[in-house]
């Protein structure tokens, strides 16, 4: 018995280290742009996002939202409201109180997951109600779009590697490193999101998850998480067989297929207040 289970394990270190060797063979050619290429075909063809090309957009470069999608989707999710209440929520949206930007986002999640509290007239009566930005019990009436080179211009000019939009709302952002380039690896990654929180704080209102991956290793955290709070998601589907050594691809399907993003950003994303 302990014959056979040695030679087992003997195996089962040389299958991980023959894949190691592969796995290094197969990234030393593979740059930046390939696995950023990569990603985006998986957002395309796996998960259905639709794809933006950040240059291709006209759009206001000081601002941080797809706006055009933004009011498209303001106006479809509540369409038995009147316009003054719509713009009334745009202008909420846009606009926040001066405060810190953990604040800020406090404030934006609340937004997000519960609607936006809003007054308006109607017939010379004043009424208040809710404008919802994100309709999650009808997942085929939220716009999820995937989008690459997209210019935001505040401090400095950034283009984060990657942005996911969720109608027309920049709530994920993706640092991407290449795995091919020597002495660069994920924690890059979340040294570049910290001065991205720096340079166009105001993206960062509207974020839910950020993440970052050098494609061996992928993990995802908040605006206020330490580089030690960033976590690993080993699972597309709840199955925990091959978990230790998961790939780039169970990582995103594992956190942004569709129902689950939306699960994750409704009832999984909390603020903890400081007593």
């Amino acid at each position: 018995m302990f014959v056979i289970l040695h030679i087992k394990i003997r195996k089962k270190i040389r299958i991980i280290l023959n894949k190691s060797i592969k796995e290094r063979v197969m990234l030393a050619s593979y740059t930046e742009e390939n696995y950023e290429n990569s990603i985006i075909e998986l957002f395309q063809n796996d998960l259905e996002y639709e794809y933006a090309y950040g240059p291709n957009i006209e759009r206001d470069f000081y601002s941080p939202l797809y706006e055009e999608v933004l009011v498209e989707s303001l106006y479809r999710l509540n369409r038995d409201l009147p316009g003054d209440a719509i713009q009334e929520a745009l202008y909420k949206i846009k606009n926040f109180e001066n405060g810190e930007i953990v604040q800020k986002n406090n404030l934006f999640m609340d937004y997000l997951q519960n609607g936006i509290p809003v007054r308006y007239f109607f017939k010379d009566e004043e009424r208040s109600d809710i404008v919802y930005i994100v309709d999650y019990k009808n997942l085929d009436n939220n716009s999820f779009i995937v989008a690459n080179q997209w210019t935001f211009i505040e401090n400095s000019e950034k283009r984060p590697d990657i942005v996911l939009f969720l109608n027309g709302l920049p709530i994920v952002v993706i640092e991407l490193k290449s795995p091919s380039r020597e002495g660069t690896d994920a924690s890059d990654g979340y040294r570049q999101l910290k001065n991205y929180m720096k340079e166009i704080p105001s993206m960062f209102i509207y974020n839910a998850i950020c993440v970052m991956s050098d494609q061996l290793t992928s993990k995802a955290g908040t605006i206020t998480s330490g580089e030690d709070r960033f976590m690993e998601w080993k699972t597309k589907d709840g199955s925990y067989e091959n978990t230790e050594y998961a790939n780039f691809d169970t990582f995103f399907e594992g956190i942004f297929k569709k129902e689950r993003f939306l699960d994750i950003i409704k009832n999984y994303i909390v603020f903890q207040m400081k007593v």
